[in-house]
């Protein structure tokens, strides 16, 4: 992908120009943590490392929680960062701050550039390290002084010298000549330059083995699968087949949503819980037993866990696997599948009882979609969007209530066709995630499915998507809250202080950043509003349906700690 996502600064203005020159896009946002969420996207969806560049001090500030996202979504990330002149650091330059202390916590290296031969070297390192064994975040500073021109860089320093005889004055010309010269000193002895190409960790033969024969004793298996069995996105496919081969019910999570399709006989949507506790053999490829499986106490004390992962941490991550594959987990399942014979019709009563259960879920979902109010049905809006999307459409999801909701009741199309944060819940994702996709995949119909909450922190980027023609579509579940939190908030503690919103006119602003905008107040409105949306996109214009929607009591006592 030759793609850069900035917003400019004084610090980086070469980085963008030579980029330009060089036929890469630049693409200028209105808040730089929505240049790191862009990146990422381009991360997940396409394997190579998405790219960012920001200018020094706020400009890196900006970045902190999207850095922190990608290193616990494990998004591969290359992220240029501008510094105060080599010289100045340190002496109260303009935005210099001590910027490695800063950022090293978030991600998986962090290279500060002190001479000009070493700034090749440097992304080749990051772009390596970025994307081998767990994948995440690099930062590369890059100083002003650095990315000018020599001819340039001397005569600032000779002008900000001192002009005087006197011999303090002569050695801190001498001294700035000789910083200089180091800067620009040609290439011998430079850092040697790395292969980008990515070390992918395999897991041992014998944990295979070991896998295989658990799952040949098991009666009442289960695989769940989340975003690192994704890691290598072109892999999806086969990832996909082998999964069918070994014929596990299996749950999907995080990036893996979608993989198996829309209406595939082992995808298990519902009553995960119920599976996990239930089940005698658990694969968890790419999943950690964090909150999201209750610190592994989903599953009973007698099941077999087999753990795949690329870290060795997350695999006994609260729960000590009996069998511990350490190894990318896409791979893992592929060779899994060429080991394991297969169920033949054993777990044929099984499968069948889950499915059971998730048919009669569904019938209950359906039941609420049918219930009428003052303004639209969150889960009738949420099955209409799942009729009218195209089978191209990428999904993006950026909220709380009304986004959890989505992820029971709208169905991604296919591998690498579903968006959300990941462990870190981190609303403001959609924007960027959905500039990204969009660009990486512009045969893609990306829909973003944003909370009204949400919708808040990226509604900005309306601008960007306008300026650079990204016709993205974005949905507004706008019930006039942060429902999610006002939820188990009123009922505990009986008071909504700072979890009440305002049916606000979310349309009419993006409007005004050039988009199309459309109201929707009740039922009889979502198709039409739907089909004009999609009209809208096609014709490559971005567009925003702010639907103010009735409260629901779907996901009552839902809250994550």
């Amino acid at each position: 992908m030759r793609l850069l996502f900035t917003l400019c600064g004084g610090h980086i203005s070469p980085i963008l120009t030579a980029a330009k020159a060089r036929g890469i896009r630049v693409v200028d946002v209105r808040d730089e943590a929505t240049a790191v969420f862009a990146a990422d996207a381009v991360a997940r969806l396409t394997g190579i490392p998405g790219v960012a560049a920001v200018t020094a001090g706020p400009g890196l500030t900006n970045t902190i929680t999207a850095l922190k996202n990608a290193q616990l979504a494990q998004s591969p990330i290359v992220l240029l960062g501008g510094a105060a002149p080599t010289a100045l650091q340190g002496r109260g330059a303009l935005q210099d701050i001590d910027q490695r202390s800063l950022v090293a916590p978030h991600v998986k290296l962090v290279k500060k550039v002190r001479r000009v031969r070493d700034l090749a070297p440097a992304i080749d390192e990051a772009f390596a390290v970025a994307r081998e064994g767990v994948p995440g975040p690099v930062f590369v500073e890059c100083p002003l002084d650095l990315l000018y021109d020599e001819a340039t860089v001397r005569k600032w320093y000779a002008d900000a010298s001192a002009k005087g005889s006197s011999l303090p004055d002569r050695l801190q010309r001498l001294y700035l000549q000789r910083h200089v010269d180091r800067m620009f000193a040609r290439e011998r002895g430079a850092m040697p330059r790395r292969t980008s190409a990515a070390a992918f960790p395999a897991a041992a033969g014998a944990s295979i083995d070991a896998a295989a024969a658990a799952l040949a004793k098991a009666a009442r298996p289960v695989v769940v699968i989340g975003s690192q069995t994704l890691a290598v996105p072109g892999n999806a496919p086969r990832i996909a087949q082998a999964v069918a081969r070994l014929g596990i019910p299996a749950y999907l999570s995080g990036m893996a949503r979608g993989l198996l399709g829309r209406n595939h006989e082992l995808q298990m949507r519902h009553h995960r819980r119920e599976a996990l506790r239930e089940a005698d053999c658990v694969l968890l490829a790419g999943v950690p037993c964090d909150f999201r499986l209750d610190y592994g106490r989903h599953m009973r004390r007698g099941s077999t866990v087999i753990a795949a992962n690329r870290s060795a941490r997350e695999a006994r991550l609260n729960r000590r696997p009996q069998i511990a594959a350490i190894g990318d987990a896409g791979e893992f399942l592929e060779k899994l599948s060429e080991r394991f014979e297969g169920p033949g019709s054993r777990w044929k009563d099984w499968i069948a009882r889950l499915r059971a259960r998730d048919a009669a879920r569904e019938s209950e979902i359906d039941r609420q979609a049918g219930k009428g109010g003052d303004f639209v049905n969150p889960i009738a809006l949420l099955r209409a969007i799942d009729r009218a999307a195209g089978e191209n459409a990428l999904l993006v999801a950026d909220g709380g209530d009304f986004v959890a909701t989505a992820a029971y009741v709208v169905r991604p199309r296919g591998p690498l066709t579903w968006l959300d944060p990941g462990a870190f819940g981190t609303l403001g994702v959609g924007a960027g995630f959905a500039l990204g996709a969009a660009l990486c995949r512009p045969d893609a119909e990306v829909w973003m499915l944003y909370g009204d909450g949400a919708c808040g922190y990226g509604l900005v980027e309306f601008d960007t998507f306008v300026r650079h023609g990204v016709p993205a579509i974005a949905i507004v579940g706008n019930d006039a809250s942060w429902t999610q939190i006002a939820r188990e908030q009123v009922k505990m503690l009986h008071d909504d202080v700072g979890t009440v919103l305002a049916r606000t006119a979310y349309h009419e602003v993006a409007a005004g950043f050039g988009a199309e905008g459309i109201l929707v107040r009740n039922d009889a409105e979502v198709p039409e509003a739907l089909a004009r949306a999609r009209a809208i996109a096609r014709q490559g214009k971005p567009v925003l349906v702010n639907v103010w929607l009735d409260r629901t009591g779907f996901r009552e006592g839902s809250i994550s700690m």
